[in-house]
This record gives structure tokens, C-alpha cells and sequence, in this order.
């Protein structure tokens, strides 16, 4: 019995995400081939233009997903913390220390850039900065932080993160860029907590 076209569709789609991810994380964007990817899938070129347009389209599919299941993990750091001021800190600085990660940091903070430009252009930083900023309106209005404008606030921490794991990824020892940028960022974001005596 033949599958439903509907099916079909989403199988080919997941299928030219699969081999596009594995090339992208392994051997990168320039060195991969659309032929490659395109042979290991069992499929044609002429499916991956259908499905994502070029090599450009597909990267920009498998950076949406994978940026998915980051903020996936993101919400479970963050749902571990034993305050909401905890679960803030720790969703934040696990974003930044996922740049360790070799698929994160090839795709998302080395090629992602190169190629679709400025992450704070792409389609997904809208919904960071809205999380981030509901997350400051909330511990603003629990007296846990300064009263600072929630959205400059969200701005800049967004900005902040992106920065600090793009300098991880292309650094020549991510790992003590790493532990720097956290010891910074977690300094940068404890300055938001209202002082107590």
C-alpha cells in the first residue's frame, strides 16, 4: 500500500535535513555537497530544490532545528533552578556554553553568520529577545532586579550571548574562552540584581 503523498513529502524533507546536518557538522558548509548530501539521502538535487530551494535554504532548515531542540534543553536547564533569578542565569550561560559542542558550534555560531549574516537577523531571535524580555518584566516585577526597560534589557543580554558563543566557537582554545566568557557574562548579569543588605 503506497503512503500518503503528505508523507512522502515530510520523509524526503527529513531525510535532506538529515544528510544536510551530518554534512554540516562534519566537514562544514563550503566543503559540503549538495551531491553528497543529496546521494546519501537516496534522493536528487532536484529534491532539495524542491523542498529548500539550494545549499543555503537547507542550512537555513537545519539551523531552525537545531536551534529548536536548543531551546528545548534551554527550557529544561532553566526548569531545574531553584529560583526564577537561578533559571534565568543558568538558561543564559547554557546558551553560551553550548558553543563547546562541535555540531552547535560549527553550525550555528561558525557557519550560520558566514553565510545568512547577522544572527540577530534571523527569523529565531525574535522569539529569544520576547522570551528574555517576559522573563525581566517578571523578576522586575518580583523586586528581584533593577528596574530596567525589559525589551533594551533583553536587547543587549541577546546580544551579549550571541557575541560571547561566536567568540567561543571561532577561538583557538574554546574551552578557556569559554570559562572567560561565562565568568564575564555571569558578572554582566548579576549587576541586574537588586542589591540586600
Amino acid at each position: 500500500m503506497r503512503k500518503p503523498r503528505s508523507e512522502m513529502i515530510a520523509e524526503t524533507r527529513a531525510k535532506l535535513l538529515a544528510a544536510g546536518r551530518e554534512a554540516f557538522g562534519s566537514v562544514g558548509y563550503a566543503e559540503a555537497s549538495m551531491d553528497d548530501f543529496t546521494a546519501v539521502a537516496g534522493l536528487t538535487r532536484g529534491a532539495l530544490y524542491h523542498h529548500f530551494g539550494d545549499k543555503k535554504g537547507l542550512l537555513q532548515a537545519v539551523i531552525n532545528e537545531i536551534d529548536a531542540e536548543m531551546a528545548g534543553r534551554l527550557c529544561g536547564i532553566s526548569g531545574q533552578a531553584s529560583s526564577r533569578w537561578q533559571g534565568f542565569v543558568d538558561e543564559n550561560v547554557g546558551y553560551v556554553e553550548m558553543a563547546l559542542e562541535p555540531e552547535i558550534q560549527r553550525i550555528m555560531f561558525r557557519d550560520g553568520p558566514a553565510v545568512l549574516g547577522d544572527p540577530s537577523g534571523w527569523p529565531s531571535a525574535n522569539g529569544c529577545i520576547t522570551t528574555i524580555t517576559q522573563s525581566l518584566r517578571s523578576l522586575r516585577e518580583e523586586g528581584t532586579i533593577v528596574d530596567i526597560d525589559p525589551e533594551a534589557g533583553a536587547r543587549l543580554i541577546n546580544a551579549a550571548s550571541s557575541s560571547a558563543a561566536q567568540w567561543i566557537a571561532n577561538s583557538d582554545d574554546p574551552e578557556a574562552t569559554s570559562k572567560r566568557a561565562v565568568a564575564a557574562f555571569r558578572t554582566f548579569l548579576d549587576g541586574l540584581l537588586i542589591k540586600r543588605d
